[in-house]
């Protein structure tokens, strides 16, 4: 079976998701990685389990048992093995072995960030099985082009926002935001707010909204949250609610970059109940900050935000959100329940 680059599978992954026993999704991207194994594992019963802790004695018994519900063939079982480099260096010959004669009564699929391509597993998966490579950054080994990573954005990731994206709009994307498909995903999902279901975004509303004034001022908002200047927040808001903006608009944007640093938290602490030693850019990366310059911001921020503030971020968020699309989605209520969130993010130990 060919290789497939994450833009081709995910725009057909029908054609190749019966019948394989083994899969693996490797690549920088994480984004990319998880839409990957969401397409394989599709409506089918699934496991999975954290490489990094995992040994195959724990798999063996698993990836012999079917799925209660697997009558034809055709809703096979997914065991699916997260962030599985390590358990692919501590077991090599194991899976090695596996691969060149793999069960039939559970998928095996296995996340990694790399796989070079002169190794045994490599070969065979490419041979026999399922192969998908996530990286956005062009690639002529791969087949990623420009223009393939144009489409996957106007068609692929528009669609999951139920929009239409101009191609001009693309490229002007990736130019401002660079080649991550999790922060670009992102940015499609905030501008699909300023248009109507199944409109268009062209290529000045993204110049407008990304690096427009909106922009720097929801930044100074979550600055100004991360340090506990509730009153320097709330001034900034007041100048997008004056510029015309609409709350349902702006919680994406300033949930954005407070929702990485609640993940980076999410992922100190599980890490920390596991009794497992960590390290801040890991535990960033987790949380999807891995750009130089961001890098040093978030880790201000934290600081001062502090821990137990911290932990609270995702659930706030995601309370607010689920509010401001329910029962303060009145005018009036929105702004409201907007300030009472920054009022609440903002609060000083």
């Amino acid at each position: 079976m060919p290789r497939f680059n994450a833009f081709e599978y995910l725009s057909s992954p029908e054609s190749t998701q019966a019948g394989n026993c083994i899969g693996v999704v490797y690549g920088v991207d994480s984004t990319l990685r998880k839409w990957a194994i969401d397409a394989i594992v599709g409506e089918s019963e699934w496991t999975q389990v954290d490489g990094e802790v995992c040994k195959w004695s724990d798999l063996r018994d698993d990836l012999a048992t079917a799925s209660l519900f697997d009558f034809d063939g055709g809703d096979k079982r997914t065991l699916v093995v997260r962030s599985a480099d390590k358990f692919l260096s501590n077991h090599r010959t194991e899976i090695e072995k596996y691969v060149s004669a793999p069960g039939d009564a559970t998928r095996l699929i296995l996340e990694l960030e790399s796989l070079a391509s002169n190794t045994r597993v490599y070969k065979a998966v490419d041979k026999s099985h399922l192969l998908v490579a996530c990286t956005s950054a062009t690639d002529a080994k791969l087949g990623i082009t420009a223009a393939s990573r144009r489409k996957f954005l106007t068609t692929f990731v528009a669609g999951r926002h139920k929009t239409q994206l101009a191609a001009a709009a693309a490229d002007a994307l990736v130019e401002m935001l660079g080649e991550e498909i999790g922060m670009l995903d992102t940015e499609i999902a905030k501008l699909a707010l300023y248009v109507d279901v199944g409109g268009k975004i062209e290529e000045p509303l993204v110049r407008d909204v990304v690096a427009g004034w909106q922009g720097k001022t929801v930044w100074q908002i979550t600055d100004a949250i991360a340090a506990g200047d509730a009153a320097e927040a709330l001034r900034q808001l007041d100048k997008l609610f004056s510029g015309g903006q609409r709350a349902i608009a702006l919680l994406p944007q300033i949930a954005w970059s407070l929702r990485r640093l609640g993940m980076t938290t999410a992922a100190i602490e599980f890490r920390e109940r596991s009794g497992r030693p960590w390290q801040f850019e890991d535990a960033l990366a987790a949380g999807g900050i891995r750009r130089g310059f961001e890098i040093q911001s978030a880790k201000k921020q934290l600081q001062s935000i502090g821990r137990e503030r911290a932990k609270q971020l995702l659930p706030w968020l995601l309370d607010a959100d689920l509010r401001l699309k329910g029962t303060h989605s009145a005018e009036g209520r929105d702004r409201f329940l907007l300030e009472q969130l920054i009022l609440k993010l903002a609060r000083q130990a």
